[in-house]
């Protein structure tokens, strides 16, 4: 939420993906909220996807998309087995046989541990959005484990020129911004919406891009657009401090929201709002670092399980304690509590990666799974984007239905199970007819799917 919409600064806007339409009061119910019950945005993400690559050149591959691994998701791996032979021997050095086979080993590869990850995270979004649980964040805290993936591609696309990695970035997130952001300004403009000076977030999102109340439920998740936006370009100098001491900078991560939460409050703008933001998220962001530099992996099963059990029960513990300042329990709605939570629950899937080197490549041996993890991968800027409006979209939608005898009498059009499906089905629908803009921006050939 904008910051001249705030009123306590300890409950910050989209903390998780969870719509609130007044995080920093408690929750409000808006006369144009089309849901049954109280929306609130969640972590989930979309996040964007992050480093898309080209087949198999691992230098001159192209930088990857914002929270996704390369976008062309199944068609990569699955042309590799097969050079095991032939382009072995092109590729110099590699044997024929042995490790050249497995696809896991080669940079173009995906890792589909973290595509399903991130699969289930904007499921999760969608779900919640729906549904409005709020128990949802603490089975699943969606937007602590996309920062958290995140990290990790970005340390590895750091291994390029730093320059370079974050136009890419840039690149692949901010047309498809754009492109969604001509619609929900345009509607917000006929529903007379006059913005000022601050239209520039609508430009670059490096602050909450303003808007009117009409339009606030399709809006309100750009926080996490914003909040991944600073994480790109504070990569470079993060992780140049993260490998200079990389145990006390992860855990120095936490420092900031304990000082936001208990000491100073920060400044009442749009640059606190991004301040809580970072803070909540930056020690998964940094335990993505810590991923790729292989530190998990060497610090001892016991120390981590330990800390992080530690922190996930502090997180839940705040969670429940504060239910009275909150409103809720709710993890999007206390900093705080979402910071550890997400903390210890970030770390557990970590390190459980590196530690029994899970790679989920059984997926491939279900063929429709395995596609549709790809396509989430290949869209989560338009899932987590467009989601929202589809969802919207659904209540009308179903309102019609109600004028067809057969439809009222043998479809449960009162239902939100019923508003869930309708709202998948108009996602697919925006994957297909909006999609291709994420291929533009990776600068590949449109498709309709990936």
């Amino acid at each position: 939420m904008s910051w001249d919409q705030q009123q306590n600064p300890y409950q910050q806007q989209g903390y998780g993906y969870d719509y609130n339409p007044n995080p920093y009061g408690g929750q409000q119910q808006y006369a144009q909220q089309p849901y049954p019950q109280q929306q609130q945005y969640v972590d989930y993400g979309y996040t964007p996807a992050a480093d898309q690559t080209a087949p198999l050149p691992p230098v001159a591959e192209p930088e990857p998309a914002p929270e996704q691994e390369p976008a062309p998701g199944a068609e990569e791996p699955q042309p590799e087995p097969a050079p095991a032979s032939g382009p072995a021997a092109a590729s110099g050095p590699a044997p024929a046989s042995g490790p050249a086979p497995d696809p896991r080993s080669k940079p173009a590869g995906r890792d589909r541990y973290f595509d399903t990850l991130r699969a289930v995270a904007l499921i999760r979004v969608v779900t919640y959005h729906t549904f409005g649980w709020a128990w949802c964040g603490m089975v699943f805290p969606s937007m602590g484990i996309m920062f958290g993936l995140a990290g990790t591609l970005m340390a590895k696309s750091l291994e390029r020129p730093a320059l370079k990695v974050v136009k890419s970035r840039l690149r692949r997130l901010l047309p498809p911004f754009w492109f969604w952001g001509v619609f929900v300004v345009l509607a917000m403009l006929i529903h007379d919406w006059m913005p000022g000076w601050q239209i520039v977030y609508w430009v670059v999102p490096l602050g909450d891009p303003p808007g009117n109340a009409w339009g606030e439920q399709a809006w309100e998740i750009l926080w996490y657009l914003r909040t991944y936006l600073w994480f790109v370009l504070l990569s470079p100098a993060l992780l140049w401090l993260f490998r200079k001491a990389p145990i006390p900078v992860l855990l120095g991560s936490l420092a900031p929201i304990l000082v936001l939460n208990f000491v100073w409050s920060g400044p009442d703008n749009r640059l606190g709002s991004a301040l809580w933001d970072l803070s909540t998220y930056l020690f998964c962001w940094i335990l993505g670092f810590a991923h790729r530099d292989g530190v998990l992996q060497r610090m001892k099963p016991a120390l981590v399980v330990v800390a992080s059990l530690a922190a996930v029960a502090y997180g839940g513990w705040y969670a429940f304690a504060h239910q009275a300042d909150f409103g809720t329990y709710d993890l999007d709605e206390n900093p705080l509590a979402q910071a550890f939570w997400s903390a210890g629950f970030v770390m557990l899937l970590m390190w459980a990666k590196a530690y029994f080197k899970i790679d989920f490549a059984w997926l491939a041996r279900f063929r429709r799974l395995d596609r549709t993890v790809t396509v989430f991968n290949a869209r989560a800027v338009t899932i987590y984007l467009w989601h929202e409006i589809a969802l919207i979209l659904a209540v009308p939608l179903i309102d019609q239905m109600w004028n067809v005898p057969a439809f009222e009498k043998w479809l449960p059009l009162d239902s939100q199970w019923f508003m869930f499906g309708v709202g998948w089905i108009l996602i697919a629908v925006f994957i297909v007819v909006c999609g291709w803009v994420e291929d533009v921006a990776a600068k590949k050939k449109p498709r309709l799917l990936p």
